[in-house]
């Protein structure tokens, strides 16, 4: 009787066409392995920014010329922690792994990875924390799906997830961080892993809410951008003839890169060798230059905040591609996103000297916009992380402008592994 009346339901309700099996439900027992891979990523993510900022506040005693021997020491150190405990890898590792290792993420990196990065970053190296935590809690996504015994498709969906916890524990953004963690593994314009978009969504809004928890985060922009006021349509073709300005930058900044890749690799010295001798060229340029110090998410609202001559900005604009290029090609270990964002304020402030007319917030997050997915090519994460992070919320001009440095961007990508030729 009771099967009889759950067949009239289920045709009823036109939910399943399987008399015995009832589950009015959509989630499963994946949606609680998600959920899991959430809060072991927000747990994770809100350990290691309290451990990074605890350092960072020590290390910033260190003012004047005694940047220096910090960042020359610490990058010595990092790089002893590299040759020692094992080479974690960059951001190129990472989409190789999930595209070309079956969405595996080898967790046997992470405690180099840990401590190299929290070294580079918190001494003031010109990188962030996003691609050591997508690193970890990738890493730790592929370790729960092998004991959920996942294989194919399900574990790389669940390393996925993973990343996406990273990347949304950083920008408090669970749409973007989610978006983000599938686009930069793109190919030929298509986002490969959309099936793992659901997964990445529930661990990244169970990773914010763990990772708010955790640090006390509070809802609201993080950058103190004013307030926009739109002028009219032409404010779509300003936005856009931002983003040319801005891509022009970000291949400036990839030839920048690729100019001091080899330079160090001319020579085959050991890693801490390398560490070592960028973090001597970052102390110096952080001596006469402190705004260049540090990945910018503090020092983006000092250049917000501030009255800075046009000549000094474009003094901080190229020492900080340099300083973010040397720490890139050096071994120090961090992620090029909010760095990239730093670049794009300045770039923004310095087109409001020169053209005071301009609105300074459309100019700065155009600017912003364009140069992340000219260098990474993510258009539609860089706007909504964006838009969460500035609290901009005309999505429609940092979209256009974000189209615009997708496009214009070099055909052969700054992260090789998104190269045509390696899917192929």
């Amino acid at each position: 009787m009771k099967i009889n009346r759950r067949r009239r339901i289920i045709k009823t309700f036109n939910l399943l066409d399987q008399p015995i099996r009832f589950n009015p439900f959509v989630f499963s027992r994946t949606f609680f392995m998600w959920t899991f891979t959430g809060l072991v990523g927000g747990i994770i993510a809100g350990f290691y920014w309290i451990a990074l900022e605890y350092f960072t506040e020590e290390l910033a005693h260190f003012q004047g010329w005694l940047v220096i021997p910090v960042m020359a020491v610490c990058g010595l150190l990092a790089g002893l922690v590299i040759h020692f405990i094992g080479d974690p890898g960059e951001i190129h590792l990472i989409v190789n792994n999930i595209r070309f290792n079956k969405g595996k993420l080898e967790p046997k990196n992470n405690p180099s990875m840990i401590l190299s990065s929290l070294f580079c970053v918190a001494s003031g190296g010109s990188l962030g924390p996003e691609a050591p935590l997508v690193q970890v809690t990738g890493s730790t996504g592929t370790w729960l799906g092998k004991i959920f015994r996942l294989k194919g498709e399900e574990l790389r969906s669940l390393s996925i997830a993973g990343m996406a916890s990273g990347f949304t524990a950083l920008f408090g953004a669970p749409l973007g961080g989610s978006l983000f963690s599938l686009e930069i593994l793109h190919h030929k314009h298509a986002v490969e892993y959309y099936k793992a978009i659901i997964p990445a969504l529930v661990a990244s809004c169970f990773s914010y809410v763990m990772f708010a928890l955790i640090i006390h985060l509070g809802i609201g922009a993080t950058w103190n951008l004013k307030a926009y006021q739109y002028s009219g349509v032409y404010d779509f073709v300003y936005a856009v003839l931002f983003a040319v300005a801005a891509t022009f930058v970000g291949w400036i900044f990839i030839f920048v890169v690729k100019f001091f890749k080899k330079v160090f690799e001319y020579r085959p010295f050991p890693i801490y060798i390398k560490t070592l001798t960028g973090g001597i060229i970052l102390g110096v340029i952080a001596y006469y230059f402190p705004l260049t110090r540090y990945f910018g998410h503090n020092e983006i609202n000092q250049l917000i905040n501030g009255s800075f001559a046009l000549n000094f900005l474009i003094l901080i604009l190229v020492f900080k591609i340099l300083t973010i290029a040397v720490t890139v090609t050096s071994g120090w270990r961090g992620g090029f996103i909010i760095p990239l964002f730093f670049v794009g304020t300045t770039l923004g402030l310095i087109i409001h000297h020169l053209f005071p007319v301009v609105d300074t917030t459309l100019a700065i997050v155009s600017c912003m916009a364009a140069i992340n997915a000219c260098v990474t090519r993510t258009p539609m994460s860089t706007t909504i992380i964006l838009g969460t992070l500035t609290g901009f919320t005309y999505f429609v001009p940092i979209l256009f402008a974000s189209l615009t440095g997708y496009f214009l961007a070099p055909r052969i990508p700054f992260i090789g592994s998104q190269s045509e030729k390696l899917a192929e």
